[in-house]
């Protein structure tokens, strides 16, 4: 089987995944993802679509992670992983999704606005 591409976002995290027959290695940026992934909740995390589909030891899976901080990436890995197991096969889909890996988290960071010192904060209101 020729490597399968898929793309996850998760924030400001893009995990670019490339999955193919193997043994269950998960490489992540060259170095394999429990080393990238100190947290052992975040490791939970990247191999939960697999776990659930019991198919953790039968694909290696090789990320590319940029941007964001290490859960964003952690999470971007997750949907990645599912889009990539789900278009091996489309009959996992309605379990995953079931499971909430399919969907995206749209949740972006506000932009700070002109005249405040955050996104809503405000300057102290001074009456006199």
């Amino acid at each position: 089987m020729e490597p399968i591409n898929a793309l996850g976002r998760r924030k400001a995290a893009v995990a670019r995944v490339y999955l193919s027959d193997g043994k269950g290695k998960i490489t992540v940026n060259g170095r394999d993802y429990k080393e990238y992934f100190g947290a052992e909740t975040l490791q939970y995390v990247v191999t939960q679509p697999l776990v659930h589909l019991n198919v953790s030891d039968k694909y290696d899976i090789n990320v590319n992670l940029d941007g964001g901080g290490v859960k964003g990436q952690a999470e971007a890995l997750r949907l990645g992983i599912t889009r990539a197991l789900i278009m091996i096969d489309p009959e996992n889909k309605s379990t995953l999704k079931a499971e909430g890996f399919v969907t995206r988290d749209p949740r972006e960071v506000e932009r700070k606005k002109p005249g405040r010192p955050k996104a809503r904060k405000r300057f102290q209101f001074s009456k006199r």
